[in-house]
């Protein structure tokens, strides 16, 4: 099995008003060190080659976790004697192959296998785990195209204006060959800086998206928020090795002021309270995952560039308030003709366009859901019919007397607001 590399020679400056007389991948969490819960996830994924890159205070991480036996793992120790970076050490290792770098400051829980799958599959020589989180504002953020190779890397003091909200977790994976390509010039290398952005025109460096629980744990505050989510299950709950749940959400009128069709990003305009409800979807343990038909495609009235702008746009928005959705799918189809411009080839009656449910069919088997215990959400009866063909709960956004008639019909679940049903959600699951 592929062997794992974690830097755990951090001093953990930003997080010294927890303690500054261990290193940080020794902090306690939950009555376990950081670096023991990461091991932890790797011995379930059958990772069990660890080498430890140790330096400040590593003597404490050596007599803890010894040769790793009592962890089922068989651990081997590099020691700095003095700083090299991110990555220094990598080139004194003797890597051959493929290998998993960890930083040490990281509680995470995700199925490696389909990483890996991943990695191999784009034949790349550097894949970067990727997800969304509350705070993409001061994060770096990876761009990549929809072959998920990487095009662009924006640090956290870059200029941006949209943005796709996909932050770089710090799980990698890399070959021995890309270390070929990327020969050391100083003994001190920082990763990110020095070998990863340099290489990215080479287009051998991938993207790969997950939803699952990492977080880092630089600061008390996440250190805090960490531990509680430790405690309530919700680091385990969302391996992809485990059935998800989501809450499938409408775009146009459900997320976003609706009066017409939306053909650029400034028309797009949040709901108020939408990014708060989102909010609340995201803390509940739910996948948020946006289902829109965009008609605009096949009417030629927007391109697909343009498309990308405006949701953008929306994670932009939505991570300026903390909130975030984990995915998206759209449906660019339209079954009529005759609009000047459109374009014949998307012309179609497809099997994803709502109230079809092949969207929802398709995020469910990208991300191992539950459709029976996920909601689709929204505010047209086309929203509700696909939850019900998918089967999902459905629930309606609209006025209570104008849904009457149809809740009678279907037994569906109806809110006034997406705010009114994510608070619901929220206390719901604090009451389990």
């Amino acid at each position: 099995m592929i062997p794992v590399i974690i830097m755990a020679g951090g001093k953990g400056k930003r997080i010294a008003s927890i303690t500054s007389d261990i290193p940080k991948p020794m902090i306690p969490l939950c009555g376990k060190p950081i670096l023991e819960h990461q091991l932890n996830c790797l011995k379930k994924n059958n990772l069990t080659t660890i080498t430890l890159v140790v330096g400040h205070l590593g003597q404490a991480i050596k007599d803890y976790f010894g040769d790793g036996s009592r962890f089922g793992c068989n651990i081997s120790y590099f020691t700095e004697t003095e700083p090299l970076g991110t990555a220094g050490a990598l080139y004194k290792l003797n890597l051959s192959g493929d290998f998993i770098l960890l930083n040490g400051d990281v509680i995470f829980d995700i199925a490696f296998s389909r990483m890996i799958s991943f990695h191999k599959e784009k034949q790349a020589e550097v894949t970067l785990a990727v997800h969304p989180n509350n705070h993409p504002f001061d994060s770096a953020l990876i761009t990549s195209n929809s072959n998920n190779q990487v095009t662009g890397w924006l640090n956290k003091e870059d200029p941006r204006l949209y943005y796709k909200n996909q932050v770089n977790a710090g799980i990698h994976i890399l070959s021995s060959d890309f270390l070929k390509k990327s020969p050391q010039t100083n003994e001190k290398v920082d990763l990110d800086r020095d070998m990863l952005k340099p290489s990215i025109p080479n287009g051998t460096i991938f993207a790969y998206p997950t939803p699952e629980y990492i977080k880092d744990m630089g600061t008390p505050e996440r250190y805090v928020q960490v531990s509680s989510e430790i405690e309530n299950g919700l680091v385990k709950a969302r391996n992809l090795a485990v059935k998800q749940k989501a809450v499938f959400l409408d775009r146009d009128g459900t997320i976003n002021e609706f009066s017409g069709f939306i053909t650029k990003p400034e028309n797009f305009t949040l709901i108020e309270g939408a990014a708060e409800a989102i909010k609340k979807i995201n803390n509940a343990g739910f996948l948020a995952i946006v289902i829109t038909n965009q008609p605009v495609i096949a009417r030629g009235e927007v391109d697909f560039e343009t498309l990308e702008l405006i949701h953008k746009k929306m994670e932009t928005d939505l991570g300026n308030h903390g909130a975030y959705i984990d995915d998206l799918f759209f449906c660019p189809h339209h079954p009529d003709k005759g609009f000047p411009g459109e374009r014949p080839e998307y012309k179609t009656d497809c099997d994803c366009r709502k109230p079809k449910p092949g969207m929802i069919l398709e995020a469910a088997k990208k991300y191992n859901i539950d459709l029976s215990s996920s909601y689709m959400v929204g505010d047209d009866k086309r929203d509700v019919q696909a939850g019900i063909n998918a089967g999902c709960i459905p629930v309606f956004l609209t006025n209570k007397h104008l849904a009457e008639d149809f809740n009678k019909m279907n037994n569906i679940k109806t809110f006034e607001n997406l705010g009114d049903f994510a608070g619901k959600l929220l206390q719901e699951k604090m009451i389990r």
